[in-house]
């Protein structure tokens, strides 16, 4: 099922934070967006999600239109669309099972969401995505008590169990240690792979985008400026996106880097992608 962003502007006030998008990605994709900070990421996905309405233009998703959704049909899309932000949004005072479980709310009646049943199978459900994020352990845990990586486990599980169709990060490891961005950006090309649910993830670090994403979308004074697959984005489409310092330099890219060192990985052979349990283990 194609998703489809036709002529997308988003204005507030006299700003245009999103101008005049277009996109299609098909299903299945790890996409990376890019870009300086207020080159209109953020706005891109919340239309996407329908936090944020198009202020003209259409988003379209496996025929039906998006951006027109009221009600039901559009709770039906933020349960089919899930959306994982850079501070988590878990409710720190509930338990790590009870957070994640809060993902089958959509899914559910109001009366059992609003008493807050669960029946034994989310809970084995929830215990299962805990168990494939490595944080199984932290279950009976309150959420605030957490560690930044792991609050970002737990809001990936979340997402698992409202069983999208595509999935939406936005700025997932910005705030993490390189280990902890690791492990996140481990998961979600695992759920992308094993699931083929689509990603879209927006990205500060351009070697984060180049590992992970088979395409990456490059934005500029909201506009995209580049739109192709890792081996294209070479020094000129790197300056168009990010633009030059004030002598007219382009940007060293190792300022953005989160690449790790794992002690005995180059004499080994090993490769520094390795599987989220191991990475998991290692930083709790």
């Amino acid at each position: 099922m194609r998703f489809q962003l036709k002529n997308v502007t988003r204005q507030f006030g006299q700003h245009i934070a999103v101008d005049n998008v277009s996109l299609e990605i098909p299903a299945g994709q790890m996409v990376g967006v890019i870009g300086r900070s207020g080159a209109g990421k953020s706005t891109l996905l919340r239309m996407i999600n329908r936090l944020v309405d198009p202020s003209t233009g259409s988003i379209h998703f496996g025929g039906a239109e998006v951006s027109s959704l009221r009600g039901k049909g559009l709770r039906n899309w933020q349960r089919d669309c899930a959306m994982i932000f850079q501070q988590f949004n878990l409710v720190p005072r509930l338990d790590v099972l009870t957070n994640v479980m809060l993902g089958r709310l959509n899914h559910r009646s109001t009366m059992m969401s609003l008493l807050s049943i669960f029946s034994d199978d989310e809970r084995l459900a929830a215990i299962s995505a805990l168990e494939r994020l490595g944080i199984e352990q932290t279950a009976m845990q309150r959420a605030g008590t957490l560690s930044g990586g792991q609050q970002q486990r737990v809001a990936i599980a979340r997402a698992l169990m409202q069983a999208p169709k595509m999935l939406l990060a936005d700025e997932p490891i910005a705030s993490l240690d390189p280990l902890n961005a690791k492990i996140v950006m481990d998961a979600l090309r695992d759920i992308n792979e094993r699931e083929g649910i689509t990603v879209i993830t927006n990205l500060h670090t351009l070697d984060t985008a180049r590992s992970y994403c088979e395409r990456i979308i490059g934005m500029a004074s909201g506009r995209v400026v580049f739109d192709g697959p890792p081996s294209e984005l070479n020094a000129d489409a790197v300056q168009e996106i990010y633009g030059s310092d004030k002598d007219g330099a382009g940007i060293d890219e190792t300022m953005t880097s989160t690449s790790i060192n794992i002690p005995g990985a180059e004499a080994s052979g090993e490769k520094q992608s390795g599987g989220i349990g191991t990475l998991a283990s290692a930083s709790a």
